[in-house]
């Protein structure tokens, strides 16, 4: 109990703990767009390909934050909006798509990467590492955060109309294609955002099991974007304090927590729950 004290007291803990609230209210805010547009496995595969982008970025300017996440961000939306394109100018479906254009872009980095000497950097990307966040990947995480709940809250009636009835929402003149690449962007940006927090890999729980938690809780879609939020922080600070005493990988820990949640809200929930249906 003491070393948990000091270990508190320390400032390097005392920011992660905050980048665990903050990060993981953002997230789970987003979290109920991604939830509603059904798209969990869309952004779990778009994960994997921020890896070339951080290892061309590496490649062509060194290791320095400031060129490895706009080099993340590069890829995730290269990817992302790269797999609408095909999907919507060619044959194949935007799964097929994705598929191929993330598993070749994943292949690409990690070749890049382990050719650079930094396997154990690989490891903190790919499953993160939040007490190695600098300050300028805290300002950028935290300024994308607030970014994506504002703008989500002002535009959540064209967006939810947009993504329930697409052909009503474009009589009524709402730009439908637009916003479909301006969400999927926004997602790629909060997901770059909580790269180094959770990693590559784990940061698809914090994506979408708070308001996959909600969705089981409620049919309100504004309690299930501010109430993912909650779950999100509330359930990455729980996180931070398990894993200290308990020697567990932080981010683990984290898509741990939430995806207990999710159990829990699966079996008890009131009007959805396992043992209501039986």
């Amino acid at each position: 109990m003491n070393d948990w004290l000091d270990f508190l007291r320390e400032l390097p803990a005392q920011r992660s703990l905050w980048a665990c609230a903050v990060i993981g209210f953002s997230n789970g805010y987003v979290s109920a767009l991604v939830v509603l547009r059904r798209a969990s496995l869309q952004i779990g595969t778009i994960s994997c390909a921020l890896l070339p982008g951080i290892a061309l970025a590496i490649l062509l300017f060194g290791l320095m934050p400031l060129s490895i996440l706009p080099g993340a961000v590069l890829a995730g939306l290269l990817v992302g909006l790269g797999s609408l394109f095909v999907s919507r100018t060619g044959r194949v479906e935007h799964d097929t798509a994705l598929s191929v254009l993330h598993t070749t872009a994943f292949a690409v980095g990690y070749i890049i990467l382990v050719r650079l000497g930094l396997q154990q950097k690989v490891d903190d990307w790919l499953f993160g590492n939040i007490l190695s966040m600098g300050d300028s990947d805290l300002v950028l995480a935290y300024a994308i955060g607030a970014a994506a709940v504002l703008s989500l809250t002002a535009l959540r009636r064209p967006l939810l109309l947009a993504l329930f009835d697409p052909r009503a929402a474009a009589v009524m003149g709402i730009p439908v294609a637009l916003l479909n690449y301006g969400v999927m962007a926004l997602i790629i940006l909060v997901l770059v955002s909580s790269l180094q927090a959770v990693g590559a890999f784990l940061t698809l729980g914090l994506l979408v099991a708070p308001a996959a938690t909600m969705y089981l809780l409620t049919d309100r879609t504004e309690l299930i974007f501010w109430g993912g939020g909650l779950i999100g922080g509330l359930g990455s600070v729980l996180a931070f304090g398990l894993s200290f005493p308990l020697g567990w990988h932080l981010g683990a820990t984290i898509a741990l927590v939430l995806g207990l949640c999710f159990a829990l809200a699966y079996v008890f929930s009131p009007r959805y729950g396992l043992l209501r249906r039986r």
